[in-house]
């Protein structure tokens, strides 16, 4: 007798990752899931549903979520069938790049409530469910951003680095009821928000930034940016491709990279716990030797380290 479909929750479906999760999912040839698919604006579901095809009303339902909202996320757990959530998927998140002198604090706040806040509030929500049932899977769209600082990414990184921390720290407790955790951590990934917010960020003011630091944001790190992520981005699809096997593992991860192109540029921190090596290199290759970072980041793109690269 085939076991019943597992409820999959997923955060931030709009578009992205998640709409691309949502979908894979939801069309599993096994039928493994029945999945809820959420968003905060719903006026922004027809790409959602257009993609899930037949089976949305079957195995995809699409529902209202404001991750940063208590009441939204109660509402919308009372939508399931039973209340109870098998798998919750943490993708909801919101980006922020720029000088640090020219943002503001509420903009760092509002990172920190969405990437944070709000993926601890879903968690609070399902998991006195899952141990009563002494089972349940908790992913976590996490990033490179948090193993690693990037340069004008202090925030975003920052966000990213308390959410490792925070379910690593889970994961030990949970391990008991029988709950597992999964940080999955994407590299650069080329979608259309992130063209559209490097297309920003380009023509921003930053008003209280002096002329040195905009110069070096605009003149070294944005085309820096937009090599790195035409080199080595991956799409969607792929990322969303690394998150359905982990779901579907017996024993899931604690942390999975979904690109492997990306490894040499992480391999730095690994190899020098310190820090030290990471930061240094990453500041000459960047303000002295722009050029070589362009060409290394093209050779990463033309497949030369074919092996991922790991330290001794």
């Amino acid at each position: 007798m085939a076991d019943a479909p597992r409820t999959v929750l997923i955060s931030g479906c709009s578009s992205g990752i998640g709409l691309e999760l949502a979908v894979q999912l939801a069309r599993d040839p096994r039928q493994r899931y029945q999945v809820v698919a959420t968003m905060r604006d719903l006026g922004k579901k027809g790409t959602l549903e257009a993609a899930a095809g037949e089976a949305l009303g079957q195995t995809l339902t699409v529902a209202q979520l404001d991750v940063c909202s208590d009441e939204s996320v109660a509402q919308c757990l009372s939508c399931i069938q039973g209340g109870e959530v098998d798998v919750l998927v943490n993708n909801a998140g919101v980006g922020l790049v720029g000088p640090l002198e020219g943002l503001s604090l509420a903009a760092m706040q509002n990172v920190f409530d969405t990437n944070f806040f709000g993926a601890v509030r879903l968690v609070k929500a399902v998991l006195p469910g899952m141990k009563r049932r002494r089972q349940g899977h908790i992913v976590v769209v996490s990033s490179v951003m948090g193993l690693q600082g990037v340069v004008f990414n202090e925030v975003y990184a920052a966000s990213k680095f308390a959410m490792e921390g925070f379910f690593e720290s889970l994961a030990v407790q949970l391990l008991q009821f029988n709950i597992f955790i999964s940080l999955v951590e994407p590299g650069p990934v080329a979608t259309e928000f992130e063209g559209k917010l490097l297309e920003q960020v380009s023509t921003a003011e930053f008003p209280g930034t002096d002329a040195d630091t905009l110069s070096y944001f605009r003149d070294l790190y944005l085309p820096a940016s937009r090599e790195l992520f035409h080199s080595v981005g991956q799409s969607p699809q792929d990322v969303a491709k690394v998150i359905v096997k982990v779901i579907g593992s017996a024993r899931p991860p604690l942390r999975r990279q979904t690109n492997t192109r990306y490894t040499p540029l992480i391999a730095l921190k690994a190899m020098d716990p310190s820090g030290s090596l990471y930061v240094q290199t990453s500041h000459r290759l960047l303000f002295r030797w722009p050029r070589l970072l362009n060409l290394g980041l093209r050779c990463l793109a033309c497949s030369c380290f074919r092996t991922p690269v790991w330290p001794r």
